[in-house]
Protein backbone atom coordinates (compact mmCIF):
# COMPACT_ATOMS: atom_id res chain seq x y z
CA UNK A 1 0.00 0.00 0.00
CA UNK A 2 1.33 3.26 -1.02
CA UNK A 3 2.71 5.47 1.89
CA UNK A 4 0.39 8.75 1.73
CA UNK A 5 -2.42 6.57 0.76
CA UNK A 6 -1.70 4.18 4.03
CA UNK A 7 -1.60 7.90 6.14
CA UNK A 8 -5.03 9.77 4.91
CA UNK A 9 -6.74 5.90 5.29
CA UNK A 10 -5.49 5.56 8.98
CA UNK A 11 -6.71 9.56 9.76
CA UNK A 12 -9.87 8.94 8.02
CA UNK A 13 -10.57 6.03 10.08
CA UNK A 14 -9.66 7.06 13.63
CA UNK A 15 -12.98 7.13 16.09
CA UNK A 16 -12.69 10.98 16.72
CA UNK A 17 -12.08 11.58 12.72
CA UNK A 18 -15.11 9.37 12.40
CA UNK A 19 -17.52 10.85 14.91
CA UNK A 20 -16.47 14.39 14.00
CA UNK A 21 -17.83 13.55 10.27
CA UNK A 22 -20.82 12.18 11.81
CA UNK A 23 -21.66 15.57 13.36
CA UNK A 24 -20.84 17.29 10.35
CA UNK A 25 -22.73 15.45 7.85
CA UNK A 26 -25.52 15.42 10.61
CA UNK A 27 -25.50 19.21 10.71
CA UNK A 28 -25.38 19.72 6.41
CA UNK A 29 -28.37 17.00 6.13
CA UNK A 30 -30.42 18.55 9.04
CA UNK A 31 -29.72 22.80 7.47
CA UNK A 32 -30.65 21.17 4.52
CA UNK A 33 -34.04 20.03 4.44
CA UNK A 34 -34.20 19.08 8.57
CA UNK A 35 -34.14 14.89 7.80
CA UNK A 36 -34.54 12.57 10.43
CA UNK A 37 -31.25 11.05 9.14
CA UNK A 38 -29.39 14.39 10.11
CA UNK A 39 -30.46 14.70 13.68
CA UNK A 40 -29.57 11.02 14.01
CA UNK A 41 -25.84 11.60 12.71
CA UNK A 42 -25.34 14.52 14.29
CA UNK A 43 -26.51 13.81 17.86
CA UNK A 44 -25.24 10.12 17.45
CA UNK A 45 -21.59 11.92 16.59
CA UNK A 46 -22.26 14.25 19.89
CA UNK A 47 -22.63 11.28 22.10
CA UNK A 48 -20.02 9.30 20.62
CA UNK A 49 -17.43 11.91 21.19
CA UNK A 50 -18.62 12.17 24.92
CA UNK A 51 -18.55 8.22 25.69
CA UNK A 52 -15.37 7.75 24.02
CA UNK A 53 -13.51 10.76 25.86
CA UNK A 54 -15.05 10.62 29.01
CA UNK A 55 -15.17 6.40 29.46
CA UNK A 56 -12.37 3.77 29.48
CA UNK A 57 -12.99 2.75 26.18
CA UNK A 58 -9.62 3.37 24.81
CA UNK A 59 -8.05 1.53 28.12
CA UNK A 60 -10.36 -1.05 26.78
CA UNK A 61 -9.27 -1.67 23.37
CA UNK A 62 -5.26 -0.37 24.44
CA UNK A 63 -4.70 -2.82 27.18
CA UNK A 64 -4.61 -6.53 25.21
CA UNK A 65 -1.98 -5.03 23.85
CA UNK A 66 0.02 -3.81 26.47
CA UNK A 67 -0.32 -6.98 28.38
CA UNK A 68 1.05 -8.68 25.22
CA UNK A 69 4.41 -8.59 26.09
CA UNK A 70 4.22 -7.71 29.46
CA UNK A 71 5.58 -11.08 31.22
CA UNK A 72 8.88 -10.90 28.70
CA UNK A 73 12.11 -10.78 31.34
CA UNK A 74 14.23 -8.13 31.36
CA UNK A 75 18.41 -8.91 30.72
CA UNK A 76 19.91 -10.04 33.47
CA UNK A 77 23.46 -7.76 34.36
CA UNK A 78 25.31 -11.08 33.14
CA UNK A 79 23.55 -11.33 29.59
CA UNK A 80 25.53 -10.75 26.83
CA UNK A 81 23.64 -7.88 24.80
CA UNK A 82 24.58 -7.91 20.52
CA UNK A 83 22.45 -4.81 20.14
CA UNK A 84 19.71 -2.24 21.33
CA UNK A 85 17.04 -1.15 19.00
CA UNK A 86 15.32 1.95 19.49
CA UNK A 87 11.96 2.95 17.36
CA UNK A 88 11.37 6.19 16.65
CA UNK A 89 8.23 7.99 17.56
CA UNK A 90 9.36 9.47 20.52
CA UNK A 91 11.27 12.41 18.74
CA UNK A 92 10.00 15.54 17.12
CA UNK A 93 12.01 16.30 14.50
CA UNK A 94 10.54 19.73 14.22
CA UNK A 95 10.87 21.05 17.08
CA UNK A 96 13.99 19.58 17.46
CA UNK A 97 15.56 21.16 14.46
CA UNK A 98 14.19 24.95 15.69
CA UNK A 99 14.55 25.10 19.24
CA UNK A 100 17.73 22.79 19.87
CA UNK A 101 17.84 19.79 21.47
CA UNK A 102 15.75 17.20 21.32
CA UNK A 103 12.31 17.80 21.36
CA UNK A 104 10.61 14.86 23.18
CA UNK A 105 6.66 13.50 22.89
CA UNK A 106 4.95 11.37 25.31
CA UNK A 107 6.51 8.27 24.15
CA UNK A 108 9.94 9.34 25.50
CA UNK A 109 10.44 6.41 27.12
CA UNK A 110 11.39 4.96 24.13
CA UNK A 111 15.21 6.93 24.56
CA UNK A 112 15.14 7.22 28.56
CA UNK A 113 14.79 3.42 28.75
CA UNK A 114 16.96 2.16 25.80
CA UNK A 115 19.96 4.81 27.77
CA UNK A 116 19.32 3.07 30.69
CA UNK A 117 19.68 -0.54 29.27
CA UNK A 118 22.71 1.12 27.04
CA UNK A 119 24.55 2.28 29.82
CA UNK A 120 23.54 -1.51 31.83
CA UNK A 121 24.99 -3.31 28.72
CA UNK A 122 28.02 -0.91 27.66
CA UNK A 123 29.04 -3.74 25.21
CA UNK A 124 25.70 -3.83 23.21
CA UNK A 125 25.29 -1.54 20.26
CA UNK A 126 22.62 1.11 20.36
CA UNK A 127 20.47 1.74 16.93
CA UNK A 128 18.18 4.48 16.41
CA UNK A 129 15.71 3.85 13.82
CA UNK A 130 13.33 6.18 12.21
CA UNK A 131 13.09 8.98 9.74
CA UNK A 132 10.15 11.36 8.55
CA UNK A 133 7.04 9.28 8.75
CA UNK A 134 4.45 12.28 9.00
CA UNK A 135 1.87 12.74 6.11
CA UNK A 136 2.52 16.51 6.43
CA UNK A 137 6.33 16.14 8.20
CA UNK A 138 8.92 17.86 6.45
CA UNK A 139 12.63 16.93 6.17
CA UNK A 140 12.94 16.91 9.90
CA UNK A 141 14.66 13.79 10.79
CA UNK A 142 16.19 12.87 14.42
CA UNK A 143 18.42 11.20 14.17
CA UNK A 144 21.13 13.53 14.94
CA UNK A 145 19.60 14.96 18.36
CA UNK A 146 18.89 11.75 19.36
CA UNK A 147 22.71 10.56 18.52
CA UNK A 148 23.47 13.66 20.60
CA UNK A 149 21.34 12.85 23.44
CA UNK A 150 22.42 9.54 23.97
CA UNK A 151 26.28 10.85 23.58
CA UNK A 152 25.69 13.32 26.38
CA UNK A 153 23.25 10.12 28.94
CA UNK A 154 27.50 8.38 28.39
CA UNK A 155 26.96 6.02 25.24
CA UNK A 156 30.08 5.95 23.16
CA UNK A 157 29.90 7.08 19.39
CA UNK A 158 31.50 4.09 17.92
CA UNK A 159 28.71 1.89 20.00
CA UNK A 160 25.42 3.82 17.73
CA UNK A 161 23.97 3.30 14.58
CA UNK A 162 22.30 5.50 13.16
CA UNK A 163 18.97 4.21 10.65
CA UNK A 164 17.45 7.85 9.14
CA UNK A 165 15.41 6.78 6.40
CA UNK A 166 12.35 4.86 8.00
CA UNK A 167 8.65 5.63 7.82
CA UNK A 168 6.88 3.15 9.48
CA UNK A 169 7.60 -0.25 11.31
CA UNK A 170 7.94 -1.86 8.45
CA UNK A 171 10.79 -0.08 6.99
CA UNK A 172 12.01 0.27 10.71
CA UNK A 173 12.78 -3.69 10.66
CA UNK A 174 13.59 -4.71 7.12
CA UNK A 175 16.17 -1.04 6.92
CA UNK A 176 17.90 -1.87 10.39
CA UNK A 177 18.20 -5.70 9.43
CA UNK A 178 20.33 -4.34 6.48
CA UNK A 179 22.47 -1.98 8.48
CA UNK A 180 23.55 -3.97 11.57
CA UNK A 181 22.99 -7.78 9.52
CA UNK A 182 22.63 -9.85 13.17
CA UNK A 183 23.87 -13.08 13.50
CA UNK A 184 22.52 -16.10 14.64
CA UNK A 185 22.42 -16.43 18.62
CA UNK A 186 22.86 -12.86 19.02
CA UNK A 187 20.42 -11.26 21.65
CA UNK A 188 19.15 -7.74 19.93
CA UNK A 189 16.29 -6.12 22.11
CA UNK A 190 13.89 -3.74 20.75
CA UNK A 191 12.47 -0.98 22.71
CA UNK A 192 9.10 0.61 21.77
CA UNK A 193 5.45 1.23 23.25
CA UNK A 194 3.87 -1.59 24.80
CA UNK A 195 1.08 -0.66 22.55
CA UNK A 196 3.44 -1.31 19.92
CA UNK A 197 4.91 -4.24 20.60
CA UNK A 198 2.84 -6.82 18.65
CA UNK A 199 3.12 -4.96 15.49
CA UNK A 200 6.69 -4.67 15.40
CA UNK A 201 7.79 -7.83 16.58
CA UNK A 202 5.59 -9.82 14.00
CA UNK A 203 6.85 -7.47 11.56
CA UNK A 204 10.86 -8.15 12.71
CA UNK A 205 10.28 -11.56 12.83
CA UNK A 206 8.79 -11.73 9.43
CA UNK A 207 12.09 -9.59 8.22
CA UNK A 208 14.04 -12.54 9.81
CA UNK A 209 15.31 -10.49 12.82
CA UNK A 210 14.66 -12.67 15.95
CA UNK A 211 14.52 -9.39 18.36
CA UNK A 212 13.53 -9.62 21.90
CA UNK A 213 10.84 -7.57 23.10
CA UNK A 214 11.66 -4.75 25.86
CA UNK A 215 7.95 -3.10 25.84
CA UNK A 216 8.20 0.77 28.13
CA UNK A 217 5.80 3.66 27.85
CA UNK A 218 2.61 1.61 29.41
CA UNK A 219 -0.86 3.81 28.91
CA UNK A 220 -2.29 1.81 31.54
CA UNK A 221 -1.84 0.38 34.71
CA UNK A 222 -3.36 -2.69 34.41
CA UNK A 223 -7.19 -4.45 34.14
CA UNK A 224 -7.93 -1.74 37.08
CA UNK A 225 -7.81 0.76 34.34
CA UNK A 226 -11.09 -0.45 32.35
CA UNK A 227 -12.88 1.36 35.09
CA UNK A 228 -10.79 4.78 35.04
CA UNK A 229 -12.28 7.30 33.57
CA UNK A 230 -10.72 10.16 31.63
CA UNK A 231 -10.68 13.71 32.91
CA UNK A 232 -10.87 15.76 30.26
CA UNK A 233 -12.76 14.92 26.72
CA UNK A 234 -9.63 14.78 24.52
CA UNK A 235 -7.36 12.19 26.70
CA UNK A 236 -10.19 9.42 25.96
CA UNK A 237 -10.34 10.34 22.16
CA UNK A 238 -6.42 10.16 21.81
CA UNK A 239 -6.37 6.94 23.92
CA UNK A 240 -8.96 5.16 21.65
CA UNK A 241 -7.59 6.56 18.13
CA UNK A 242 -4.07 5.25 19.46
CA UNK A 243 -5.24 1.92 20.02
CA UNK A 244 -7.37 2.12 17.32
CA UNK A 245 -4.71 3.12 14.81
CA UNK A 246 -2.79 -0.03 16.62
CA UNK A 247 -5.17 -2.54 15.35
CA UNK A 248 -5.92 -1.37 11.92
CA UNK A 249 -2.13 -1.47 11.18
CA UNK A 250 -2.23 -5.10 12.64
CA UNK A 251 -5.00 -6.16 10.29
CA UNK A 252 -3.79 -4.17 7.22
CA UNK A 253 0.16 -5.44 7.79
CA UNK A 254 -1.37 -9.20 7.99
CA UNK A 255 -3.88 -8.72 5.07
CA UNK A 256 -0.63 -7.47 3.17
CA UNK A 257 1.64 -10.56 4.40
CA UNK A 258 4.26 -8.42 6.01
CA UNK A 259 3.47 -10.03 9.68
CA UNK A 260 2.54 -13.65 10.07
CA UNK A 261 -0.26 -13.82 12.72
CA UNK A 262 -2.65 -11.55 13.43
CA UNK A 263 -1.87 -10.54 16.96
CA UNK A 264 2.18 -11.83 17.59
CA UNK A 265 3.24 -11.93 20.97
CA UNK A 266 5.78 -14.12 22.86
Amino acid sequence: MPFTLSKILALLAQPSSVLVICVLAGLWLMRRDGSRLGRRLAWGGALGLLVCGLFPVGNLFILPLEQRFASVPRPAQSDRVAGIIILGGFEDGWVSAGRGGLGLNEAAERVTEALRLGLRHPEAKVVFTGGVGGLLARNTGAAEPVAAFLMDGGIAQDRLVLEGRARNTYENAVFTRDLVEPKPGERWYLVTSAYHMPRSMGLFRKAGFDVIAYPVDYRTRGAEDLMRFFERIPQGLMRLDLAVNEWLGLLAYRALGRIDELFPGP
